[in-house]
């Protein structure tokens, strides 16, 4: 059975990925750690590798997990990059967000306030159910706010301009945090929100297991 390393979003771990089916697949969820002062998100990325076994793995990033997903690319070989309600390069991050890191108004957001589950955050990740809201709640709330402020300021000063070849981009048409008119050659989920791998994960399951044998998607979805 393949190893997959599952990289999670923002603010988030393994438990968004609970309704999702991986087969046959052998997990391993990556964990964030701890950014040091002034680390570079290449220097991050490297530490990441540390908890990869594989020589050449496959990898699984949501959101910031795709962004770090690429940017471990770029250190080691990989067999397959697979990326969810993500971006690939500086150009699929909203110009309004990489405004905001050139200004660094990032900066200035207080992190109570990210953390904060209300209900312009439930619409804004298209969160329904009371289930999900429960979760996305208990997810902020456990997020360790030192990362999230590194991270943020890593998202919205993102560089990077090189695609790696072997990647595969899915993404949902409702995705209001990266919206689709930004993200070119992916894979759609229709109605599917930032976190759809909630509440679309059948239909994320079908396609990551279709990517996974080889086969062709185009934009079916």
């Amino acid at each position: 059975m393949k190893k997959a390393y599952v990289l999670s979003g923002l603010g988030a771990d393994e438990r968004v990925f609970i309704n999702l089916k991986f087969n046959p697949l052998n997990l391993y969820f990556v964990k964030w750690i701890e950014p040091m002062q002034n680390e570079t998100i290449s220097s991050y990325a490297k530490r990441l590798c540390l908890q990869l076994e594989e020589t050449s793995p496959i990898l699984i990033g949501l959101s910031f997990g795709g962004i770090m997903a690429v940017e471990i690319s770029k250190i080691i070989d990989t067999e397959q990059i697979i990326l969810l309600s993500s971006a690939k390069t500086k150009y699929e991050i909203p110009f309004i967000y990489r405004l905001a890191g050139k200004l660094h108004l990032n900066r200035y957001v207080p992190i109570s306030m990210l953390k904060t589950a209300n209900i312009f955050s439930y619409w804004l990740f298209n969160i329904k159910s009371k289930e999900e809201k429960e979760l996305f709640k208990q997810i902020l709330k456990d997020t360790d706010p030192v990362f999230l402020k590194w991270a943020i300021d890593k998202i919205v000063n993102w560089k990077n301009t090189i695609i790696p070849q072997q990647l595969i981009h899915i993404h949902g048409t409702k995705d209001k945090i990266l919206p689709m008119y930004f993200i070119k050659n992916k894979i759609r989920i229709q109605g599917g929100g930032h976190l759809m791998v909630l509440n679309k994960a059948d239909e994320v399951s079908s396609a990551i297991a279709k990517c996974l044998s080889g086969q062709s998607l185009g934009d079916q979805y």
